[in-house]
């Protein structure tokens, strides 16, 4: 399909933004999904358009984190594994099943991650704290799962990732989102391995997106080192409750609107 120069550059533009944000607290697809949509992208092509760019933009984000020692890839090899072989098989799965009952549940998920962060006294971890789950336990229950809900559907991923990395793990804020940001990759790409099978992604429209969403992610993975729990805290917390409120508003718009 034809896209307008000034679509394109809007849609970059979008997409620059999504990498930031997406880089520090998760949810660049709650901008960059409605933005193709409202492009006149078809919603499986949007989808696996959006898989495409974001993809640029989670590996820009995870390099700067690994080139600067905040995390370290052989510590999260089986977390990796158990993530991409879920995220495989939720972007197989969504391909053949309707995702009413699950986007249902999204935002209450959503709703109870802003909830953990806006109540929690202290999410930094004493340094005597152990994590609650083992590392092969972690990798997989939550790589496996979440990976698979990535596949699957999507909004809020990196929210959901970094709040088990706090829990369950125990890491600090900065380390958390430093190994959220390796496993949203990680299931970004198995996602979009499906998606490419399946013939679905736009490619010059992606790869378009993707150099903003490339620039952004790097910029918000810096402020996360330079600034730390001070943004990644209430960021986090705004982005899930605006997931949440976006989403029970297309699920409920009709039955509110009946109301008011």
């Amino acid at each position: 399909m034809e896209i307008s120069f000034e679509i394109m550059a809007l849609l970059v533009a979008v997409a620059t933004l999504a990498g930031f944000i997406d880089a520090m607290a998760g949810g660049g697809g709650l901008l960059t999904v409605p933005a193709l949509l409202a492009a006149g992208i078809p919603p499986a092509q949007a989808l696996a358009t959006n898989k495409l760019q974001s993809s640029f933009g989670s590996f820009s984000a995870s390099w700067y984190f690994i080139r600067t020692g905040t995390v370290q890839l052989k510590t999260m090899w089986l977390s990796i594994a158990c993530t991409f072989v879920g995220a495989g098989i939720g972007a197989e799965v969504v391909q053949h099943v309707k995702a009413d009952v699950l986007m249902s549940i999204i935002p209450i998920i959503l709703i109870a991650i802003s909830s953990y962060f806006l109540f929690s006294s202290s999410i930094t971890p004493h340094p005597d704290d152990k994590p609650k789950l083992s590392e092969a336990a972690f990798a997989f229950i939550i790589g496996g799962s979440v990976g698979f809900y990535d596949g699957f559907l999507g909004p809020g991923t990196g929210s959901i990732f970094t709040v088990c990395f706090v829990a369950l793990g125990r890491y600090g804020l900065v380390a958390a989102t430093a190994r959220t940001k390796v496993l949203n990759f990680t299931s970004n790409i198995a996602a979009l391995t499906f998606f490419i099978f399946a013939g679905l992604p736009i490619w010059e429209l992606g790869l378009t997106m993707a150099v903003g969403g490339f620039i952004g992610a790097r910029m918000g993975a810096r402020v996360v080192l330079g600034k730390g729990q001070k943004i990644i805290r209430p960021l986090v917390i705004f982005m899930s409750m605006t997931m949440a409120i976006k989403l029970l508003w297309e699920q409920h718009s009709q039955w509110l609107q009946a109301i008011f």
